[in-house]
């Protein structure tokens, strides 16, 4: 069964200009799951999807640029435009912040470091990312074939077999290289990875095809890229609003 992921908002922190926040869509194993729920995601979202053909939704964590729209959501299934109930996988924390209008619309099913779900035809599991709140990196399988998703992360994230047999990388790559070296001269530990080193963390884990995401909105893609090339050693791809990709077997 092919495993896809659509891309429904790539924009870091804020919306970004004609941009969403984060938020993917992921189909495979016959089931459909809106992965993070940023600004300006479920408007782009029912450009593929109807509103009451989500499966369920993943939630990495508290900061609204990856789930504001869960409000959204929640009025239109309250007035019959979406499920009548909606599994939502999220962190204990994100759980207590984000406002119900319709409580009677969600299941809360509490997500950790090393929790294991099965959301229909996908296996679903969660390690805990270098990022101030608690933060979950999602790793998806749907038969011989696998992605991460790292959500927010600095470099001290420590993912260990996470990444191992990976087919694709879905990496953030907030900053460029004069963004980290300004951080790292002020002395200062920011939880996001810059585009050169998202690069090389996929190259150090031996992943075959890197995609990034969560940029600066002004950022000039081209030199992201640039410098996410130059860390992975070979061609990267950057996700846009709008933008399929299906996780292919390409594993040795």
């Amino acid at each position: 069964m092919t495993l896809s992921v659509t891309v429904l908002g790539s924009s870091g922190s804020y919306p970004g200009c004609g941009r969403a926040c984060s938020g993917y869509l992921v189909q495979g194993g016959g089931t459909t799951v809106w992965m993070d729920a940023g600004s300006g995601t479920m408007a782009n979202l029912q450009k593929h999807v109807r509103l009451d053909e989500v499966d369920a939704i993943v939630l990495s964590h508290e900061h609204p640029d990856h789930w504001a729209d869960l409000n959204g959501f929640q009025v239109a299934c309250a007035f019959g435009d979406g499920p009548d109930r909606i599994a939502v996988h999220a962190p204990e924390p994100l759980q207590k912040l984000a406002y119900s209008f319709n409580k009677s619309s969600i299941d809360w099913n509490t997500i950790a470091d090393g929790s294991v779900a099965r959301i229909g035809g996908q296996s679903w599991r969660f390690s805990r990312t270098d990022h101030p709140p608690e933060t979950l990196a999602s790793r998806v399988e749907v038969d011989d074939t696998a992605f991460v998703y790292t959500a927010d992360t600095g470099t001290k994230w420590e993912p260990g077999d996470f990444l191992s047999g990976l087919d694709l990388l879905l990496a953030e790559a907030t900053f460029q290289d004069k963004d980290a070296a300004e951080v790292e001269a002020e002395g200062k530990h920011v939880g996001h990875l810059s585009a050169r080193q998202a690069g090389e963390m996929a190259r150090a884990a031996g992943v075959p095809r890197l995609v990034i995401t969560h940029l600066w909105p002004t950022h000039d893609v081209a030199v992201s890229r640039h410098q996410a090339q130059e860390g992975f050693g070979g061609p990267v791809e950057v996700a846009g609003e709008g933008d399929q990709f299906v996780v292919e077997a390409v594993r040795g």
